[in-house]
């Protein structure tokens, strides 16, 4: 535009005294040169010196970047890091009802991406995944297994164990486990009713083994077992019930309130999280749930991805539907917000101030031209434009006045 008008300058004054018209062009091309100029140079200034000449309060970015970056974080600071104004802005948000409208109808991807129209599911288990493979498999399962220990140390079991076992007689839960007890008993004997026989027999005396009366008896009292199992079995009331859950009664009232089972109960606790072998015996569980979670997530075709979706949409119905749940949420979210700002709020500002305090003159000068871009060519077209016309309205007042 500069050439233009330069052009039109020199073309329109070999005419001037030709016709009025022509002083008007002339004026508007005079003006307009002088205007896009004016603004080329102030422009120019922000950013450098104009034909790399040091003219003073020119390059006014670059020279004053430090400035700048001191005003940009004060600014930061007192409109979006004061607790205050977090607090206010958040006050009126209703982050809870967000999530949930998220988890229940997540963004679908567009067909021209090529993947699942429900994204989100596959990228939270290839996250897991990814999780689960970065972390040591050794040390992650030694702390897990040190952390239960922690805690198990901690806990007093003969106390909890007693309660539990005297809640399971009182509702008769301890029946199915007694009827099991009997079966399995039944059972192995059975199994082994040979070597049964065997025992019997040989303890039987010279002359019992000699008349063959050590077969009669083996055979009876196996007998005799087997029947009283049975009884035991499908008679509710038997005598031997009434022994046994006695004695279940009396090791419960032990557990909770007599000092000697307590400790044989502690020590033994003690033995079993000290035995190298529970360790080894963890860390192969932990390692198979591990690589099982792997597989899992990385397949396409298993149920972790369905049940992860599932979870999360009932997850969303809940913020969607329960307005206690959101205030909830919504209160923890502002307080988080206002503990960040309060905690850190000052060292976010003052990585915003460093970190452009660090940016060289060139940088600097890039990044905010490019971030202004084109605006800033159009200040200059402007500034032609606008000269243009001031210099006909001021050629128009002198043919007045």
């Amino acid at each position: 535009m500069l050439v233009l008008m330069a052009g039109l300058f020199l073309w329109s004054r070999q005419f001037v005294d030709l016709h009025p018209a022509w002083g008007y062009a002339n004026a508007f091309a005079e003006a307009a040169m002088v205007g896009g100029l004016a603004d080329w140079f102030a422009v120019t200034a922000l950013f450098r010196h104009p034909l790399g000449i040091p003219i003073p309060h020119t390059a006014i970015i670059p020279q004053n970047k430090d400035r700048i970056a001191r005003t940009m974080a004060q600014f930061l600071r007192e409109n979006f890091l004061t607790p205050s104004v977090v607090a206010r802005r958040m006050q009126g948000m209703n982050i809870a009802r967000a999530i949930g409208d998220f988890l229940v109808s997540p963004p679908q991807a567009s067909p021209l991406d090529g993947g699942d129209p429900s994204r989100i599911t596959g990228g939270a288990a290839e996250l897991l995944a990814e999780v689960l493979e970065s972390l040591d498999p050794d040390r992650l399962g030694d702390q897990v297994r040190a952390g239960l220990a922690r805690q198990l140390g901690k806990l007093d079991i003969s106390p909890l164990l007693g309660r539990m076992l005297d809640g399971a007689i009182a509702d008769q839960r301890h029946m199915p486990l007694m009827d099991g007890f009997i079966r399995w008993a039944g059972l192995t004997l059975e199994d082994n009713e040979e070597m049964v026989r065997q025992i019997i027999e040989s303890r039987a005396n010279a002359v019992l083994r000699w008349t063959g009366l050590d077969e009669r008896i083996s055979g009876s009292v196996l007998d005799g077992l087997y029947r009283l199992l049975a009884e035991v079995l499908v008679d509710p009331k038997h005598p031997l019930r009434s022994k046994i859950e006695e004695g279940l009664q009396n090791l419960a009232n032990d557990l909770q309130h007599d000092d000697k089972t307590r400790e044989r109960v502690e020590a033994m606790k003690r033995d079993l999280l000290e035995n190298p072998a529970v360790a080894e015996w963890w860390l192969g569980v932990w390692e198979r749930i591990r690589l099982s979670l792997i597989r899992r997530a990385r397949d396409p075709e298993s149920a972790l991805g369905e049940e992860m979706r599932l979870a999360m949409a009932e997850m969303g119905h809940a913020l969607q539907a329960d307005q206690g749940l959101q205030d909830q949420v919504n209160r923890f979210a502002r307080r988080t917000a206002v503990g960040i700002s309060t905690r850190y709020g000052g060292q976010i500002v003052q990585l915003v101030s460093e970190t452009v305090k660090r940016w060289d003159a060139v940088t600097i000068t890039a990044r905010i031209e490019s971030a202004v871009g084109r605006d800033l060519q159009f200040i200059r077209v402007n500034g032609t434009l606008v000269g243009g016309l001031v210099g006909v309205s001021l050629h128009a007042l002198d043919g007045v006045l």
